[in-house]
């Protein structure tokens, strides 16, 4: 039985504010909510997430702060969003207290977009639903923006599987890919 999830019930800045490991688990089952310049919302349940932190060779913001990654260092429970290959836009979730820079990558959802595509792959959800860098900094946590995560429904907890990151040339070894 699929779980209904209230299209309001958001987490607060505090849950974001937390371990990116951490976070990144309890992101899954939790829901992924757009709405485009229609008017349509799109509400899809997160199934696969990619943690990445401050000491992270593999994240944007390894290297310091720059004009590409400030928000990483801003505060928690907002959107990143960059283009990657010259082609696709990734979007993820902004983790860790305000000035630590961590983020989660949204790698996958459960469902199809609206032309019957699948949602699995960063780029192609960014490219069904929509998400481009006008999205970037944007509050996740704020049920009336453009883009916002709902806390999943209580006593509905995946079933969490590990393994080593995808497409990325360093730090490989990390275990920090979560599915459902």
């Amino acid at each position: 039985m699929k779980a209904i999830i209230s299209p309001t019930s958001t987490h607060s800045e505090s849950f974001y504010s937390r371990s990116t490991v951490r976070v990144a688990k309890d992101l899954l089952g939790c829901s992924l909510n757009r709405r485009l310049p229609s008017g349509l919302v799109l509400s899809a349940e997160i199934n696969e997430v990619e943690a990445y932190t401050a000491n992270d060779p593999a994240c944007h913001a390894f290297r310091g702060k720059t004009k590409r990654t400030e928000v990483l260092f801003g505060p928690p429970g907002r959107a990143y969003v960059y283009f990657i290959y010259g082609m696709y836009y990734c979007l993820n979730v902004v983790t860790e207290p305000e000035g630590i820079p961590g983020a989660i990558l949204i790698r996958g959802l459960h469902g199809k977009s609206i032309n019957g595509a699948s949602l699995n792959g960063p780029g192609k959800i960014c490219k069904h639903w929509q998400i481009d860098k006008s999205l970037n900094g944007i509050n996740l946590m704020d049920p009336n923006s453009d883009i916002w995560i709902t806390a999943r429904i209580t006593g509905h907890k995946p079933k969490i599987l590990i393994s080593k990151r995808i497409g990325i040339s360093q730090a490989q070894n990390k275990l920090w890919r979560f599915y459902s």
